[in-house]
C-alpha cells in the first residue's frame, strides 16, 4: 500500500516503461496518483491508442509525453524514420508558416495516439558545430532565428490542444559533450550566454509555452551544480514570470545517474524548483538493462524523494507546489480535449523538405540509380534508433554499404569505395559530421580522387568548409530528408544553391 509520501511523490514522477502494453505495476501507480508516462520507441505499435486509453482509464489526468521533434528525432516513427521536417530544415527555410504547420501536425499526430505532451521544440542555439547531441535538432546558430521558429512551432503545437515543452534550459547548444554520457561544462562568457542562449526561452515564455525542460549542463558562473539541480538556474525561469511546468531532462542520463544518482537527483531537482521528473528510457542501458529496469528506476526516483521528505532536506510544500503545477497542466489539457478544433491547414511535408535541401558545389550529373556508402557515426541515445532507414530510403533499390570510419582501416575503407564505384549507380557518400569528424572528410577526399562523379549527402549540420565533391545538404537524418535528397539527385527537382563559410 502506498503511504502518503509515496503518493505525493507519484504526482511529480514521469517514468518510461517496457513494452507496448502498460505493465500492472504502472497501472497500479497511475491509479495511485502517478503523474503520467513518457513514450519511447519500444512502446510504439499499432495498439498505441489502446495503450493510451488504458493509461487514461487508470488516471484520467495522466500526462502522456512523446519525445517527438520531427527530423532526426522521432518516437512515433522510430521503426521507419520521420516523415516530418526537422528544426534545422525549418531554420534553413526560414518560413514561419511552415514551422507553425509542422507544429500543428506534430500535435495532430500526438493527439491521434492519445498522448498530450510534445517534448519539443528544441530551443537550443547550436553555436558549437561539434555538438554531438543537439546539432540538427536546433533551428540554427542565430538566437533571433531560433526564437521566431520556436514561437511558431509552440503556437502550432498548443493551438492543437497539446502541451509543448521547449528544451533544454538554459541552452545546450554550446557544448561538445553529450550529457547522456557525461556532464558538460559551459565555457562561454556568461553575458554572451545570457544574450544568445536564453533568448529563445524568453520568447517561448512570452508566447505562453506550457512547459520547459532543463538541461544537465553546468554554467560555472551560476554554480557547480547542473542546471537541473541548480536552484539559481531554475529560479531564473520563475523570475521571468514563467508559471508553467518545469520538466527535468531524463534523470537516468549519466550526467545525473553517475554523479548524485537517480534517487538523489530526483530529490535535488525538486528542491531546486523542478515540477515534473522525467525518469528516462529503461532501454538506455542496452544489454545491461534488467528485465524490471523500468520499475527499478521508478522506485529509485520515488525512494529518493520520500527519503528527502522524511529527513527534511526536501519540504512537503515544495513537492505539493510542483504537483499542483502538474495537475493544473493536466486540467488544461483535459479541457482542450473536448474543445472543437479549428480546421486543419494544408500541410505538405515533402514540399517543405525539398525547399530546405540545398546543393553546394558543382551540380552533379543526373543519376539513374544511387549506390550509397553510409559513413555516419552511430546514433545517439537522443535519436533512439539505428536510423538505417535513412540510407535505405536514399539508396532505394540500389547498393547500400555501411562503413564505420571510426573503426575501419583506410585500406578497408578503400575496398568499400572500390566496391561501390564498380556498381552501376552514382556513388553517394552519406555523412553527418563532415566538419567535426576528420575521418568522414578524409573519406570524401579519397572518394573524390577515385570517383570524380561521386556526390555527398550530408544529413548533419551544413558544411562550413567545402568538400571536394558536390554536396547535397539535407539538415536531418530522416526518411523524409533522405527521400528529398534522392529526388534531387535523380533530377526530380532542382535544389536551391547553398553556400559555405568559405564562399
Amino acid at each position: 500500500m502506498t503511504d502518503e509520501f509515496e503518493r505525493l511523490a507519484n504526482g511529480v514522477l514521469w517514468p518510461g516503461f517496457f513494452g507496448a502494453e502498460a505493465p500492472e505495476w504502472l497501472l497500479a501507480e497511475l491509479r495511485d496518483g502517478l503523474a503520467g508516462v513518457v513514450y519511447f520507441g519500444q512502446n510504439i505499435g499499432e495498439g498505441l491508442p489502446a495503450l493510451s486509453a488504458s493509461i487514461l482509464a487508470a488516471n484520467p489526468d495522466a500526462l502522456i509525453g512523446v519525445d517527438e521533434e520531427g527530423g532526426s528525432v522521432t518516437r512515433l516513427e522510430s521503426a521507419t524514420g520521420s516523415t516530418l521536417p526537422g528544426a534545422t530544415q525549418l531554420g534553413a527555410l526560414d518560413d514561419l508558416i511552415a514551422s507553425e504547420r509542422t507544429g500543428a501536425e506534430l500535435a495532430r499526430r500526438v493527439r491521434a495516439v492519445g498522448a498530450n505532451v510534445v517534448l519539443g521544440p528544441v530551443a537550443d542555439v547550436n553555436t558549437d558545430p561539434r555538438n554531438p547531441v543537439i546539432g540538427v535538432r536546433s533551428f540554427g546558430a542565430d538566437e533571433a532565428l531560433v526564437s521566431r521558429h520556436v514561437v511558431a512551432t509552440v503556437d502550432g503545437i498548443q493551438d492543437g490542444g497539446v502541451a509543448a515543452c521547449v528544451k533544454h534550459f538554459p541552452g545546450h547548444g554550446d557544448t561538445h559533450v553529450d550529457s547522456h554520457h557525461a556532464l558538460p561544462v559551459i565555457a562561454t562568457d556568461v553575458e554572451e550566454y545570457e544574450r544568445v542562449h536564453l533568448e529563445p526561452f524568453r520568447a517561448a515564455i512570452e508566447a505562453g509555452v506550457d512547459a520547459i525542460m532543463t538541461a544537465h549542463i553546468v554554467v560555472p558562473a551560476w554554480g557547480e551544480a547542473p542546471a537541473t539541480l541548480n536552484p539559481r538556474v531554475l529560479g531564473m525561469l520563475r523570475e521571468t514570470g514563467f508559471d508553467g511546468v518545469i520538466i527535468t531532462d531524463a534523470l537516468d542520463m549519466a550526467a545525473i545517474r553517475e554523479t548524485v544518482g537517480l534517487g538523489g537527483g530526483a530529490a535535488l531537482a525538486l528542491a531546486a524548483g523542478a515540477d515534473l521528473l522525467c525518469i528516462g528510457n529503461p532501454t538506455n542501458p542496452g544489454e545491461a538493462a534488467l528485465p524490471d529496469q523500468d520499475l527499478r528506476d521508478f522506485r529509485a526516483a520515488r525512494d529518493g524523494i520520500v527519503a528527502a521528505l522524511r529527513d527534511g532536506s526536501l519540504s512537503r510544500a515544495r513537492v505539493e507546489e510542483a504537483a499542483g503545477r502538474v495537475a493544473a497542466l493536466a486540467a488544461k489539457l483535459r479541457a482542450a480535449s473536448v474543445t472543437p478544433q479549428v480546421e486543419e491547414a494544408a500541410f505538405d511535408a515533402a514540399d517543405i523538405a525539398r525547399r530546405a535541401v540545398s546543393l553546394v558545389g558543382e551540380a552533379p550529373a543526373t543519376a539513374e540509380a544511387l549506390s550509397v556508402v553510409d559513413a555516419r557515426r552511430r546514433s545517439t541515445l537522443a535519436v533512439d534508433s539505428a536510423a538505417s532507414y535513412v540510407a535505405s530510403a536514399l539508396a532505394g533499390d540500389g547498393l547500400r554499404v555501411r562503413l564505420d570510419v571510426a573503426s575501419r582501416s583506410q585500406a578497408e575503407q578503400d575496398e568499400v569505395l572500390a566496391q561501390v564505384a564498380a556498381d552501376a549507380g552514382t556513388t553517394v557518400i552519406l555523412l553527418d559530421r563532415p566538419d567535426a569528424d576528420p575521418a568522414q572528410r578524409a573519406l570524401v577526399e579519397r572518394a573524390a580522387v577515385r570517383d570524380p562523379g561521386a556526390v555527398v549527402v550530408n544529413v548533419g549540420l551544413p558544411t562550413r568548409t567545402p568538400l571536394p565533391l558536390p554536396t547535397v545538404e539535407v539538415g536531418a537524418a530522416s526518411r523524409l530528408g533522405a527521400q528529398a535528397a534522392r529526388d534531387a539527385l535523380l533530377g526530380r527537382f532542382t535544389p536551391r544553391r547553398g553556400t559555405t563559410s568559405a564562399d
